[in-house]
């Protein structure tokens, strides 16, 4: 059974989260670097990765890593790579994204074209041919550059992962999944303890926790581009892994999550994209204002992304509401809250400052993420069985 390297990117700052995802999928990561995972598996890491990782944008399969200062030692390298191992005579591919940091190549147009024309003449000389059709399946590929450093991949997933297929309707600057499973992930909510989002837009917190606490799949109900490489990878080996993931899915879990906004059209989005990911039933939404935020039990989860005044107008209210929030979140007893947002004085009308502080980019906008901690809840203890002396 052959290995691979397979690389998967992160949301800057949630590495970790993704490193233990990799681990408890069974796999070992190799490599951890600024915003991307490198793993090794053998092809089924491939379908598995792409249906079970909640937290990375896409599966790349690692083709080949090289030093490069010059167009020629690129193009000379990337012919140098056994293509022919991935690419059938029929397949269409191009570098669909170059990105260089701190390297002498810095023209990613010009990067693209010429990686594309080292391939070509690669597999001319492979297949014997002079012209390819370029008529089955797609094979696209992205190109990095670090610091001279070259790494070529072909990508696996097509659409990114953060697009599970249930979010029909979006509000205005809603956090991706793969940043809201991250979040959760990266928070001690466990299913077993209340969760509240009191701006719950699109319903992207409430939905990712219900996932999770089902053991749902994030990627169980959408295709990817990798299924038709069946020059690489079995259809079987995707139908085994989508089995996996529905025999692992329990929904009669039982969970105390809410989500609530002030929006009551946001709301009814919000529930319309749980039914579409199949946890409506495990989530209450309400439409309810943050001055109506409020819980009688203790030690539950306060997650969510405010308004953070993106749009022209809006910023004048954000003192009131960020003031409001933390009022509310005082008064919940012994609760923790994480809150993403960009708003940089947030803090300040809270009126408390954070016990940890994140810098995390949500899409290109720098944001932080707040996290108060409360206490831990007593461990349950368990009777013991005695028996009845005689």
């Amino acid at each position: 059974m052959q290995t691979y390297e397979w690389i998967a990117p992160c949301h800057f700052g949630m590495e970790a989260v993704l490193k233990k995802e990799v681990q408890e999928l069974g796999y070992e990561v190799s490599q951890v670097e600024d915003g991307r995972i490198t793993f090794l598996g053998d092809m089924a890491a491939a379908c598995r990765a792409n249906i079970f990782l909640r937290t990375t944008e896409r599966i790349m399969l690692k083709v080949g890593s090289f030093r490069a200062l010059s167009f020629e030692e690129l193009f000379e390298r990337t012919r140098e790579l056994p293509w022919e191992e991935y690419i059938p005579e029929d397949g269409r591919f191009w570098v669909t994204k170059a990105t260089s940091v701190k390297s002498r190549l810095f023209s990613t147009s010009d990067i693209q074209s010429l990686v594309k024309k080292a391939m070509v003449e690669r597999l001319k000389e492979h297949y014997h041919v002079n012209w390819f059709a370029e008529s089955g399946q797609a094979y696209p590929l992205r190109v990095f550059l670090l610091k001279d450093q070259v790494t070529i991949a072909l990508d696996t997933t097509g659409e990114s992962l953060h697009r599970r297929g249930y979010r029909l309707l979006a509000s205005k600057a809603p956090v991706t999944e793969t940043l809201a499973a991250a979040i959760l992930l990266f928070s001690p909510w466990k299913g077993d303890r209340i969760l509240v989002d009191p701006f719950c837009g699109s319903g992207t917190f409430p939905i990712e926790a219900a996932m999770i606490a089902a053991h749902m799949a994030p990627g169980m109900n959408r295709a990817f581009l990798a299924e038709g490489w069946t020059n690489l990878i079995p259809r079987k080996t995707w139908y085994e892994a989508a089995t996996e993931a529905r025999d692992l899915a329990d929904d009669t879990v039982k969970v105390d999550i809410q989500g609530y906004d002030i929006d009551g059209d946001v709301v009814a989005s919000a529930r319309e994209n749980a039914r579409e990911a199949g946890v409506d039933h495990m989530i209450h939404f309400q439409r309810r204002a943050v001055s109506e935020l409020s819980h009688p039990k203790k030690y539950g989860f306060l997650i969510t992304n405010p308004p953070y005044g993106e749009r022209l107008g809006e910023k004048e209210g954000l003192p009131a509401l960020y003031r409001e929030l933390g009022e509310r979140y005082q008064m919940l007893d012994s609760w923790s809250a994480y809150i993403i947002t960009a708003y940089e004085e947030a803090e300040k009308y809270i009126g408390r400052k954070a016990d940890k502080n994140r810098k995390i980019y949500n899409g290109m906008m720098k944001a932080y993420l707040y996290q108060y901690l409360g206490p831990k809840p007593p461990r349950r203890v368990k009777p013991e069985n005695h028996k009845e002396e005689r």
